[in-house]
């Protein structure tokens, strides 16, 4: 049996209120009644309250003194202010106190409800709502899953599923959940069965229903607008899954007004050192390697991957003979955020601004790492909730904000998503075998060719080979490769961690976003 609402009524002239109280008790809800705030604060501390209602003008302490001392105890619980005065630095003052409703004396029983609805009934009228459409959602989002035909069905698929997830969020029930699950687990065995069909074919010149790729992104989304005059700012964003995104544009809509969004591939393998790449040179690897090889680190060499990004841009900009001062930051720590925040004024003398902001991928690989990490970011919901926990008090919020004042064009991508993987897969390689677990590169792999998606000839899908027979190997869905090697050590330290190199709508259908300011 579901336990009674329980509501604490606190005004010093609570008598008056007995037809309200009676009112309410024959609907169902327990009500406590306190004809001070001393009393109302003791009850708070004693007993379980769902919702306050607290008068504003009562003698000794005040209905405000109280809001805020009771908002300390549980500042949880819905306070609903009753006020005689409509005066504007009353209710500044009490909304600035975090009230979540307020009503003018004198009340009436319709008014009471319809508040108590707001305050305590929405939540879990939503969730039932959201229950039922999600429930009638499931059967057309299946069909579009078995029906896929093109890279645009997909797009379409994994935008339902990514507004379905955060919908449920974490309020649902867990039978809820795991329905979601098995519909995005559903989808991304079709979506890794499309890509496996499909991807090497987007490398011909006559190739059908090509999307946007890594490689494309520059010139069909940034440049067009250099082009026009406009002083533009390209904010990348490391390891953007598409919900961490939807997560944080709220806040950046505040400032900008989204103008476009578009979700483009990410080249295989999905990590930065190729797909960041490809995006800043406008080429795919095995043409990085061909036409400066000196700003293509081999796999096996020791340094950072992505640290010449900045050189291959300008490359890219002058085969596209466009003429524009171009500045490139790269933001690792909090310090070199503020340093870009206070120096803003430096890069408005460019007409293009280029910075990339690695906080979700140190995140990532974090989690991996540090086990209190892995327990505050444990599944999909409470690592969006962290990456929206660090965006909302970033120096990237601010830079945003700034940029908007000097009327700058934004736009907001990333190079890659990342996917929690859970399922072990063997691989045996040599020592030049790459170390990623969602990717191999090697002479001597050794592998089940039924559960990956192989690559015998890297030129096909335009990598460079590091032998003469060189295959890559891409995991799929929520699979990586474990070495036979240690192999329950690995597969424990990896499981259910957030990894990116292979194949998932999670790793290579990521968003790129044009925003204006407002």
């Amino acid at each position: 049996m579901m336990r009674k609402i329980t509501i604490l009524w606190t005004d010093d002239e609570i008598d008056l209120l007995m037809p309200h109280i009676l009112f309410l008790k024959e609907k169902g809800y327990e009500v406590i009644t306190a004809s001070n705030g001393e009393d109302a604060i003791q009850t708070v501390q004693t007993k379980n309250i769902d919702l306050i209602f607290l008068d504003e003008n009562m003698p000794g302490i005040s209905g405000l003194e109280t809001l805020n001392q009771i908002k300390t105890l549980n500042p949880a619980i819905p306070v609903v202010m009753i006020t005689k005065s409509e005066e504007e630095n009353i209710m500044d003052e009490a909304l600035g106190s975090k009230i979540d409703d307020y009503l003018i004396k004198p009340v009436n029983p319709k008014q009471i409800l319809l508040s108590i609805k707001k305050n305590i009934d929405t939540k879990r009228l939503i969730t039932q709502k959201t229950t039922s459409a999600y429930q009638a959602e499931f059967a057309r989002i299946s069909l579009l899953i078995n029906t896929a035909q093109n890279f645009t069905d997909w797009v379409e698929i994994y935008k339902k599923l990514t507004y379905w997830d955060l919908e449920i969020g974490t309020g649902s029930d867990s039978g809820l959940h795991e329905i979601l699950k098995m519909q995005k687990a559903d989808a991304n065995k079709g979506f890794s069965r499309f890509i496996k069909s499909n991807y090497i074919g987007w490398f011909y010149e006559k190739a059908a229903d090509k999307p946007l790729m890594s490689q494309n992104v520059f010139a069909r989304k940034v440049f067009p607008y250099l082009s026009n005059g406009a002083k533009v700012c390209v904010v990348l964003i490391d390891n953007l899954r598409l919900d961490q995104w939807r997560s944080i544009l709220p806040f950046i809509e505040e400032s900008y007004r989204l103008e476009s969004e578009e979700l483009f591939c990410s080249i295989l393998p999905t990590a930065t050192q190729y797909a960041r790449n490809a995006m800043f040179a406008g080429l795919m690897p095995m043409e990085i390697e061909e036409m400066f090889p000196e700003l293509w680190p081999k796999e096996n060499e020791e340094g950072g991957k992505n640290l010449l990004e900045d050189q291959l841009l300008e490359k890219q900009i002058q085969r596209y003979g466009i003429r524009t001062k171009t500045r490139y930051e790269k933001i690792n720590n909090s310090r070199a955020g503020k340093k870009l925040l206070d120096n803003i004024n430096n890069l408005l003398n460019f007409d293009l601004s280029v910075v990339v902001f690695n906080f979700v991928d140190i995140l990532s690989h974090a989690r991996t790492d540090i086990e209190m990490i892995k327990e505050l970011a444990w599944d999909e919901s409470a690592f969006r909730s962290l990456t929206l926990s660090w965006f909302q008090h970033s120096h990237l919020l601010e830079f945003i904000r700034e940029l908007a004042v000097y009327r700058v064009k934004l736009v907001i991508t990333t190079d890659h998503g990342t996917v929690r993987v859970n399922n072990p897969l063997r691989v045996v390689g040599d020592r030049n075998t790459t170390t990623n677990t969602r990717y191999k590169q090697g002479k001597n792999l050794n592998y089940n060719p039924e559960e990956v998606f192989e690559i015998k000839k890297p030129a096909e899908i335009h990598l460079p080979k590091s032998h003469i027979s060189s295959t890559y190997i891409f995991a799929m869905d929520y699979d990586f490769f474990v070495y036979p090697n240690n192999y329950n050590q690995f597969v424990n330290y990896y499981r259910n961690t957030f990894q990116h190199g292979g194949i998932s709508m999670e790793e290579m259908l990521v968003p790129v976003s044009v925003l204006n300011p407002i």
